[in-house]
């Protein structure tokens, strides 16, 4: 019988190759492929990754698992809050900005099959939400956001920080023009002015000459 720590390590090593297969190919590693370059029985595969769905959540995993890392680290560290708001932005947009000078093309492959399968993505959005909703409620303890409930403030600051948190804009603009001084300035003024007050800018019925 095969022990839970082989167990586990055989599984890694399956993720990793179906991970390099994935960036050498420009598709997604079915266990078909992964069996044939593993070398390994196509009901070995089957047993450890019973759907194809199963091999690409463990991928996924793999993938999320130091983001998810860096928010928790954030979320119970001591830092000040506007400190926690840049770096759970800023961790993450960094470790991005380095997988993507890594393989620029593997990197396009990966955005173009998340988008493909966003439904088995959307779990790590949602969780990444949530620990924003975290940070959000203790900033509104310190009287930050006044006048916004969580999931208006969530999705205003969503918006306002989306360059830097989808991974895309890495491939769409420029990565200089993505800097986390421009970061640190977006969190800086979402601080000093997000609030649910009405201050001018909201639509009114018509236009008249001044």
């Amino acid at each position: 019988m095969t022990s839970p720590s082989t167990a586990n390590s055989e599984r890694a090593r399956l993720v990793h190759l179906a991970m390099a297969t994935t960036a050498r190919t420009g598709e997604n590693t079915t266990r078909a492929l992964l069996a044939k370059e593993a070398r390994m029985p196509r009901a070995r595969i089957d047993a450890i990754f019973p759907t194809d769905d199963d091999l690409f959540d463990a991928i996924l995993e793999r993938w999320y698992a130091p983001d998810i890392a860096i928010m928790e680290e954030v979320i119970e560290s001591d830092l000040p809050i506007r400190r926690k708001f840049y770096e759970f932005f800023a961790r993450r947009f960094r470790r991005e900005k380095d997988r993507f000078r890594e393989d620029p093309a593997a990197f396009a492959v990966y955005c173009e099959i998340g988008t493909d399968k966003f439904e088995n993505v959307r779990g790590y959005i949602d969780l990444a939400d949530h620990y924003l909703s975290e940070l959000i409620a203790q900033a509104q303890e310190e009287g930050y956001f006044a006048g916004l409930g969580i999931n208006r403030a969530l999705s205003l600051i969503n918006q306002m920080v989306v360059c830097y948190t989808l991974p895309q804009m890495l491939m769409i603009l420029h990565e200089d023009r993505l800097e986390e001084g421009k970061l640190a300035t977006i969190i800086d003024t979402l601080f000093d002015g997000l609030s649910g007050d009405a201050r001018g800018a909201a639509p009114v019925a018509g236009l008249r000459i001044a």
